[in-house]
């Protein structure tokens, strides 16, 4: 009987081990803005699991904003609480290498056979780059654009067909839309977009550049820091912007009441929606960007590998490799208004798709112009973007719109003091 026994606890323990064996390997994935990216990382998700039943992806709830999500990983890495996939901002990259959180991929990339018959590229590591090594892959790649209500666009006398290219087209059509009355607004910018993005952009147009090459003085202060608040003043005095946020502005143009909107390409799936067909939608490119030396910074996230756990980190590999490759990819394109930077997605997966939805393409016809998000340096570079929105919002309140410059020799000061010494 005792021999029986000891038989049966021998087969109930190795049944356990196969069970265990055959168990799949966890993958916890967060990620930011659930409003754009729920249906997506679902989708996935889902295609994922019909090609690899060994590995469970998991979700925590999304980030509110690419700041809160870079605060939380920081903050679970000293509790020990990451998940295995982190999505950030293209601009939170280098605190997260700083900080040691990020895990290299050079070796896994290294390992990969045909990596580029996948639509891997040099431009897609070059973005999740820090210090020669790659620690991160871009997913959800966004530029600014404009949007136009060519209802309104046409009752203002302007050609649908020959939007404008120029900043003085932008505000001469602007003033045209509110002369139709009716409490319109000509012109808004998500200006107080994450990151500063939508200052970035227009002194990244004219060829500037946030710091020094040596990153230890503010650079944003010369000509094309001056073309930027410049444009911030005209947008206030010129262009009678309101002071709305980014949520509200969107919702007052979706709402036929903006002729002219200025945002990221991500917000095109949401908006199109929220129209829903009560007028004409198209997008246009970003205005004046300078020929040469112009260029736009690329918005959006990156996916990376936080895992502490070394055996889960082939596993997350297989994740953030599916979710960055031309399935992943194609689905961010039809499921959000972000381009993907994977080749094949772009130039097989979505062919089709890109003709069928010019609004869509409108970003793609921009990415030669495309540079990094810049991410200040040092223990400050959160608080740098902090320092740079409050200043910006004396302009779009209207409490400093008449004196751009002198907000401008402010905003370069108080960043300066604020840079590693």
């Amino acid at each position: 009987m005792k021999f029986l026994h000891r038989i049966a606890a021998a087969a109930a323990l190795a049944s356990v081990a196969t069970l265990a064996a055959a168990a799949p390997t966890e993958i916890v994935i967060q990620y930011p803005y659930g409003e754009f990216f729920d249906e997506t990382h679902k989708q996935i998700a889902a295609e994922f699991a019909k090609l690899h039943p060994n590995i469970k992806v998991t979700f925590r709830a999304a980030y509110d904003s690419y700041e809160e999500g870079t605060q939380k990983v920081l903050r679970e890495a000293i509790t020990k609480q990451l998940p295995d996939v982190t999505f950030q901002g293209l601009n939170r990259i280098r605190i997260l290498v700083d900080r040691k959180v990020a895990v290299p991929l050079d070796g896994y990339i290294k390992a990969e056979k045909n990596f580029a018959t996948q639509g891997f590229h040099q431009a897609m590591f070059d973005i999740g780059t820090a210090g020669g090594k790659v620690y991160a892959l871009p997913f959800a790649i966004s530029l600014p654009v404009v949007y136009y209500n060519l209802d309104l666009v046409k009752r203002a006398g302007g050609d649908p067909d020959k939007l404008p290219s120029t900043w003085d087209g932008v505000f001469a059509l602007a003033k045209n839309v509110r002369g139709l009355g009716g409490e319109l607004n000509g012109v808004t910018m998500a200006w107080d977009i994450t990151g500063n993005w939508l200052w970035q952009a227009p002194v990244l147009s004219q060829g500037g550049s946030m710091l020094s090459a040596d990153e230890k003085k503010v650079a944003f202060d010369g000509p094309a820091g001056e073309f930027a608040i410049d444009l911030y003043s005209r947008l206030v005095q010129e262009g009678r912007m309101p002071n709305l946020s980014q949520p509200d502005s969107r919702a007052a143009f979706a709402a036929g009441k903006t002729g002219v909107h200025i945002t990221s390409t991500s917000d095109l799936a949401k908006v199109t929606s929220m129209v829903g067909g009560k007028f004409a939608l198209k997008t246009g490119v970003f205005p004046g960007v300078k020929e040469g030396s112009g260029r736009l910074p690329a918005g959006g996230n990156l996916g990376v590998v936080v895992s502490t756990d070394p055996k889960k980190r082939e596993a997350a590999w297989e994740v953030l490799k599916f979710w960055t490759g031309p399935i992943g990819a194609s689905i961010v394109a039809r499921t959000t208004g972000y381009m993907p930077p994977n080749k094949v997605a772009n130039e097989i997966y979505l062919k089709d798709f890109y003709a069928q939805n010019p609004n869509n393409y409108t970003a793609v016809k921009q990415l030669p112009l495309l540079t990094r998000w810049y991410a200040f340096p040092g223990e400050n570079g959160l608080k740098i973007t902090d320092v740079i929105k409050d200043h910006l919002q004396t302009i779009v309140s209207g409490k400093r719109a008449a004196e751009p410059r002198a907000v401008l020799k402010d905003m370069a000061h108080d960043v300066q003091q604020l840079l590693p010494r």
